[in-house]
């Protein structure tokens, strides 16, 4: 497979005013970012709300998402459980339904249970045997698991399919940096995400692919293909137009924002959240608004 480059964001879940799935607009969430020009779609992550989709619901959407969208772009289905049997059997079920890689966050549960380095270790291997596919290890201080980098590096050489990292921790240009002088060719594909806040420092680390939101890939995706092409400049006046919209989402809204925004644009009927997240409170909600119009994000106009 050629490696995996570029815009990658995640697709919200959006749910009806009484908190059922809309996957009626789940579709049209879909269609939305595949006009965004990304270069993937990651479907059942974080940002996706999983932990709030019963089993029956993440097997609804992932039948949904990958007949919807068809082979038009690769997607990246997210697969994270504690338990690693679990873990094998959703990553058994993306390869199925035709996903062209898996993200998995190392195996956590609460405030306490851990894994440690030999059980992580094992944990990838069982899900990379059972899928077959190449994963993309979360690396994000939701999980509580410290992966050091030397210990990122060795399960990249002991588990091949194992060659993608998105890195999402406070520093991640430097771990980023150390992972690929340390990895060489084992580190397939270095992303950064939450939000591609620090976008710019994670491109000049060597970062080749980056995970924000579907909030604003459109505005997102010129950054990187400027910086490829080796126009640092042009790069960074284009980040910054947008940082303050993409710093707004990260630190006010988190999920929330791309729903809020897309319910804006016609995308979605409702921006609902499953308790016990709450709705945003109505003065973010008019912050996040008038910073997104000031840059015109399609997802603002995609439904007008």
């Amino acid at each position: 497979m050629k490696p995996l480059t570029g815009v990658f964001p995640i697709a919200p879940t959006p749910f009806t005013a009484s908190g059922a799935l809309d996957l009626e607009g789940k579709r049209r969430v879909l269609d939305c970012m595949i006009d965004q020009g990304v270069d993937g779609i990651c479907i059942l992550a974080n940002y996706s709300e999983q932990f709030l989709l019963t089993d029956e619901e993440r097997t609804t959407l992932l039948d949904l998402c990958m007949s919807h969208i068809a082979g038009r772009v690769p997607v990246i289905a997210t697969t994270s459980h504690y338990s690693t049997r679990i873990a094998c059997e959703r990553g058994r079920a993306a390869a199925k339904a035709g996903a062209a890689m898996l993200m998995v966050m190392p195996p956590y549960h609460g405030a306490t249970l851990r894994a440690d380095e030999k059980g992580v270790l094992e944990h990838f291997a069982q899900i990379a045997e059972a899928s077959g596919l190449p994963i993309m290890v979360q690396d994000a201080p939701l999980s509580g698991v410290n992966l050091s980098m030397p210990f990122l590096v060795r399960l990249a050489r002991e588990v091949p399919l194992v060659s993608y990292f998105k890195i999402e921790i406070p520093g991640t240009a430097g771990k980023l940096r150390s992972l690929i002088e340390s990895g060489g060719a084992a580190i397939v594909g270095p992303f950064d995400g939450e939000e591609s806040i620090t976008l710019m420092a994670d491109l000049d680390a060597g970062a080749t692919g980056t995970m924000p939101s579907a909030l604003l890939p459109d505005l997102i995706k010129p950054v990187f293909v400027h910086y490829r092409a080796g126009r640092r400049k042009e790069a960074a006046d284009a980040y910054a137009r947008i940082l303050p919209l993409i710093n707004f989402e990260n630190r006010q809204c988190g999920l929330r924002a791309t729903k809020t925004v897309m319910m804006e644009g016609g995308v979605i009927k409702s921006d609902a959240v499953r308790h016990p997240l709450e709705a945003l409170h109505p003065a973010t909600k008019a912050g996040l608004l008038e910073l997104a119009r000031e840059v015109n994000p399609l997802a603002l106009r995609w439904g007008r």
